[in-house]
């Protein structure tokens, strides 16, 4: 692929820039940049993928690297914040780092994407669940989860097989992650005869929902689906509860976060939630849970094994190919199977995953998750 000169990037604010970073010392390395919301509300997501990365980066490490060299993980810090994610795509260029694990965000990993493109950086992310994101033709994109249009109708499907409600409202953030699969879950249930009494966007950073609740409540909604991320959906359950309103509630894999019971408290008993399958209970990666827990580190986040997933197939195809020749590396993703803590994997024409499957899960007050399935 042709480049571009990359664009000079200045005064960059402190949060755009580097983080922090995990390296051995007097070795050739392979840098891999690891860009995603490091500071601000969906922080702890952003915390899930640094630890899933890192932990891949210093077992590859340990068992000799790849073709004896060694990996070093940088982080990045966007924010989850479309303009900030573009200035970290641009000094992820000017560092001259070939490879990406993130963004995180879908609304920060399709313009960052952008760049990459052009620029011939090859990008995994291991959180952007958006359609658009890998419906543009692009060869450096890839991602180590489903898409919107099939976790939009997993929570479609079950909501109308299972629940059953006579009145669904369908709230979203007005954002590009959030708007997306609130949309795909609205066509679902629609196509399944479900009355949705409600399709309307609140703003991301909204705390006050005495108007929507009461709105809800005089639709006589009884079951509500929330696409967005845990910081509103937790202020939206405890208001929601302190004003009798009983409905059942329903979000994607952004609300699937320990902090939604700390902002919910008791009102998040009973949250339905869609996630990747439990990979962290699968008996073959004992070893690896354990090795996050010997760091005091939770490996049941969401985003934690995809993350190590898209480093370890970063990994993998650069020892097979003996380059990091970035054009050579992604003819080798879409040809080729990798095992990693999610299973055996694989990558469509698209750069996305085939047969990922989005699993439903209950949420508890204590933060703690339990399948349906």
């Amino acid at each position: 692929m042709k480049k571009k000169v990359a664009q000079k990037v200045l005064g960059l604010s402190a949060s755009v820039l580097l983080a922090g970073s995990f390296s051995l010392a007097n070795a050739e390395t392979i840098k891999i940049a690891i860009a995603g919301p490091q500071t601000g509300d969906v922080a702890q997501y952003g915390d899930m993928q640094v630890i899933g990365a890192e932990m891949a980066v210093e077992q590859i490490n340990a068992a000799g690297g790849v073709n004896g060299d060694k990996i070093e993980a940088i982080r990045y810090d966007d924010a989850c914040e479309p303009k900030q994610a573009v200035a970290v795509a641009n000094k992820i260029v000017n560092d001259g780092i070939k490879f990406v694990v993130g963004h995180l965000c879908s609304g920060s990993t399709q313009p960052a994407s952008d760049v990459y493109e052009d620029e011939g950086i090859l990008a995994i992310s291991p959180a952007s669940t958006n359609p658009e994101i890998t419906q543009r033709g692009y060869k450096m994109i890839f991602r180590t989860i489903g898409l919107d249009s099939h976790q939009g109708p997993t929570a479609g499907r079950y909501i109308a097989d299972k629940i059953k409600p006579s009145k669904v409202a369908v709230i979203h953030d007005k954002q590009q992650y959030g708007e997306g699969i609130a949309t795909a879950v609205k066509k679902t249930l629609e196509e399944k005869g479900v009355n949705v009494a409600l399709f309307e966007g609140v703003n991301k950073g909204d705390k006050d929902f005495s108007p929507l609740i009461a709105k809800l409540q005089k639709e006589k909604v009884d079951f509500v689906y929330y696409g967005g991320y845990h910081p509103e959906l937790g202020q939206m359950l405890r208001q929601a509860a302190e004003k009798g309103f009983k409905a059942k509630f329903m979000g994607p894999e952004g609300v699937g976060n320990k902090d939604i019971s700390q902002i919910a408290g008791d009102a998040s008993e009973g949250l339905l939630v869609t996630l990747p399958p439990a990979f962290d209970q699968r008996p073959e990666n004992k070893d690896l849970v354990q090795a996050f827990k010997d760091k005091s580190e939770d490996p049941s986040g969401a985003f934690v094994m995809t993350s190590y997933a898209a480093v370890k197939v970063i990994a993998d195809a650069v020892a097979a190919t003996k380059s990091q020749d970035t054009d050579a590396i992604q003819e080798y993703l879409r040809s080729h199977t990798f095992k990693t803590p999610m299973g055996e994997i694989s990558f469509d024409d698209k750069g996305d995953l085939k047969g990922f499957d989005f699993e439903v899960y209950t949420w508890h007050a204590d933060g703690s998750k339990s399948s349906v399935n």
